[in-house]
């Protein structure tokens, strides 16, 4: 008789176990400068931006999103540069997707770093398109090669 209550112990405990496992742990807490999800070239994006006190002054005017650019009469981008570090390594998130919602295409959000030098930022995905972004007077010029060496510009205007 003994036997059978510790399975039936061992099944309970178990059960108990697989409920506690599927109970979702707790939202981390905003970081500072947290933004709530945006679409962005009709992709969802949630972003967060340093102090602009931590960042070298050379750098702070990199930092932002960065939207309403159109690559060609159908591709939409946005920058956003998170953080940049005293190297000039900077955190990005390269947004692109079709330009309104009748333009057929995907679209994708892709984290990764860049590089500041020389007061222009420069990144390349992974297909080897090598974007280059320069401060304007209120916007940030980019440029765009493709692996093909297809160039495009766009400007990109500062979102707050």
């Amino acid at each position: 008789m003994i036997r059978h209550p510790i399975p039936l112990w061992c099944l309970l405990l178990l059960a108990s176990r697989l409920a506690t496992a599927q109970t979702p742990a707790p939202a981390p807490p905003p970081t500072a400068g947290a933004q709530p999800g945006r679409v962005f070239c009709e992709q969802s994006v949630t972003y967060g931006l340093v102090d602009p006190s931590t960042i070298p002054e050379s750098y702070r005017r990199f930092l932002g999103a960065w939207t309403d650019a159109a690559w060609d009469a159908n591709t939409c981008a946005a920058l956003i540069v998170d953080d940049v570090k005293p190297d000039g390594t900077a955190s990005i998130i390269y947004v692109y997707g079709p330009l309104g919602a009748n333009t057929h295409g995907t679209g994708g959000v892709l984290h990764g770093t860049g590089v500041i030098r020389d007061d222009e930022l420069k990144f390349q995905n992974s297909d080897g398109t090598q974007f280059a972004f320069r401060p304007a007077f209120a916007d940030l010029v980019g440029n765009m090669t493709t692996p093909k060496g297809q160039s495009y510009q766009a400007a990109f205007k500062k979102t707050f």
